[in-house]
């Protein structure tokens, strides 16, 4: 009972999504009741004809023989007009809502908070996006207004039929029970199955987006094959659980077919005995035979439409599960300055990014406008988590991060991002040129605008030694350019915003030696007059730094000049001699 009213809770939802299209929905559940009323009219069109018009033999009744042909033809017509407004309109009104769907769907995603994206794989979230909305569409294409259509048919058919002859339609619906126990049986396999492509699909899409994008490391690790044999059995679950569904089908129509056959049968038996004994017509009996085709193709094509409905709903759900993940970043500040100082303040953060495992624990400093802190540390100490909490892609659970003596919550969320910069170890470049790559697509940013801070930075003539300068195709992921290019071009996307505060992730390492002095060179003028805040792996790189924060398992436990850090003979000079060992060596 509950499950019934949690699906009733998700179809009443779906159907919430055709509001926009209020006239189209009505347009096409018109068209379904009239296509209902107007099937069972030519049957019996037919049945009339034949019994008045051809039988009696009558010359004198030629004129109206033709009459009645050119009737039917029309209701033909007029049938088939309503049967192609129906079809267009049904579809055009599922793909309205699933472009308006994905939009929502797609838009909601870019503001979750990377916690999510952190749990959940790629390719579940693409399967959400395309394959699960896409099924939705099937709710409104092939779904509910087609089975009020074929069950207002059937209702019409059987009502003509019954006023026609309660006997014989008695006799041809016999097997009738036997019919909707196979339907039943049919819809419940399929539903099942239908569920388990699902999931088989979901699957693969994680499986073949993640390995994908990985392909580099399967190579670098001859793991092809290892690879290749979890693909093999990903990929035989989702054939099997295709086999399961086309078993169904394979089963249920045959036997569709052989009742048919056998309502058929009984009312010709029944029908030629009683027109023989002139109890029934002869038109009568030809207007059965259409009427079961007519009555038999919809519930036929119930099952598997019930099964298109329930699959929708299953999809819906999936998706609207998406919908309601309230995990986004709270954007309820105001405050949206023109410019910033640049201040930075950490007062007493505590931040987890699960229960309270925390990975920053108590961590006080401040950094005043136009000063560059490095934060150095091993691995897990907390250095990346301390640049996401000052873009707010996690929010803390104590203590307080102010920028500019301002709690950064108070401010608007965008305006917040739209002042800090950031460069990352990991250069994610989209599919096409330089200049997309930079601005992404920002219309209000100029191609004049790009040149001037690629010339800042000194890198407008690498650039321009590309085929096409700044219309060169980078491909996906920047796959034709090197990492230090990559890293050059990311230096030019973050300077024309021209932040006030700049955060350097680990930019300089995994660079080849021909970009490294450019990249050097870039970060001098993008550190100028600028608040940043630099995680470095080699410590040479941060020696000028006004500030230099060592962090362990998530506290400070030191902080000052490289100059006093060395002189404290603490765990800095400790990193410091290891590294400075490590590269006497190389």
């Amino acid at each position: 009972m509950a499950k019934q009213r949690y699906d009733f809770a998700i179809f009443k939802r779906v159907i919430g999504l055709a509001r926009p299209y209020k006239r189209q929905f009505v347009l096409a559940s018109v068209l379904a009741v009239l296509l209902a009323v107007v099937a069972p009219a030519r049957p019996y069109l037919i049945q009339v004809t034949v019994d008045n018009y051809i039988l009696p033999g009558t010359p004198k009744l030629v004129g109206m023989l033709v009459n009645m042909s050119i009737l039917l033809i029309s209701i033909l017509i007029i049938e088939s007009l309503m049967r192609y407004a129906f079809i267009y309109s049904t579809r055009w009104l599922g793909q309205s809502i699933i472009r308006n769907l994905r939009i929502r769907v797609f838009d909601h995603i870019t503001h979750l908070r990377l916690q999510y994206f952190d749990k959940t794989p790629i390719g579940t979230s693409t399967t959400r996006t395309i394959n699960d909305v896409e099924t939705i569409n099937d709710i409104f294409a092939q779904g509910i207004i087609t089975i009020i259509a074929d069950l207002l048919t059937i209702v019409a058919v059987i009502g003509v039929m019954l006023y026609s002859d309660w006997q014989l339609t008695l006799v041809s619906l016999s097997v009738f029970p036997v019919l909707l126990i196979a339907t039943y049986i049919f819809k419940e396999s399929v539903k099942k199955a239908f569920q388990n492509v699902r999931s088989a699909l979901s699957r693969m899409n994680a499986f073949l987006q993640e390995h994908i994008s990985g392909m580099k490391v399967v190579q670098l690790f001859n793991a092809e094959e290892q690879e290749m044999a979890k693909f093999k059995v990903i990929n035989g679950h989702y054939k099997k659980a295709n086999i399961n569904a086309i078993w169904a089908y394979s089963i249920f129509f045959p036997v569709v077919e052989v009742l048919t056959a056998a309502a058929i049968g009984l009312m010709v038996w029944y029908g030629a005995n009683n027109v023989i004994k002139e109890a029934t017509s002869l038109g009568t009996l030809i207007a059965f035979i259409l009427y079961l085709n007519m009555l038999f193709r919809p519930v036929r094509m119930l099952a598997d439409k019930f099964n298109t409905l329930q699959m929708g709903l299953v999809a819906a759900d999936r998706v609207f599960t998406i919908l309601d993940n309230t995990s986004t970043i709270e954007d309820k500040g105001t405050y949206q300055p023109d410019h910033l100082q640049g201040n930075i303040q950490f007062k007493d953060v505590w931040f987890a990014y699960e229960d309270d495992n925390y990975v920053l624990k108590d961590i006080n400093f401040e950094l005043k406008a136009g000063q560059t802190v490095a934060l150095v540390g091993a691995t897990g100490s907390g250095k990346t988590s301390t640049i996401n909490v000052i873009n707010r892609f996690y929010e803390i659970q104590k203590g307080e991060v102010l920028i500019d003596g301002k709690d950064i919550r108070e401010y608007d969320l965008a305006t917040l991002r739209s002042h800090i910069g950031n460069v990352l170890q990991d250069v994610f470049l989209f599919s096409g040129t330089i200049i997309e790559n930079i601005t992404l697509r920002n219309r209000e940013m100029t191609r004049e605008e790009v040149v001037e801070a690629a010339k800042i930075c000194g890198i407008h003539d690498f650039i321009m030694k590309l085929p096409g300068g700044y219309d060169f195709n980078v491909m996906e992921r920047g796959s034709t350019l090197s990492q230090g290019q990559r890293q050059l071009i990311s230096f030019i996307r973050t300077l024309v915003y021209d932040p006030a505060i700049l955060i350097l992730d680990e930019a300089t390492s995994s660079i080849d030696r021909e970009s490294e002095q450019l990249i050097q060179q870039a970060i001098e003028k993008l550190i100028t007059n600028r608040t940043s805040i630099i995680i470095a792996h080699r410590l040479s790189t941060i020696q000028h730094a006004d500030k230099i924060i060592v962090l362990d398992k998530g506290r400070i436990i030191e902080q000052g000049t490289h100059e006093e850090l060395l002189a404290a003979n603490g765990h800095y000079k400790e990193l410091h001699d290891m590294q400075f060992k490590q590269e006497a060596v190389a």
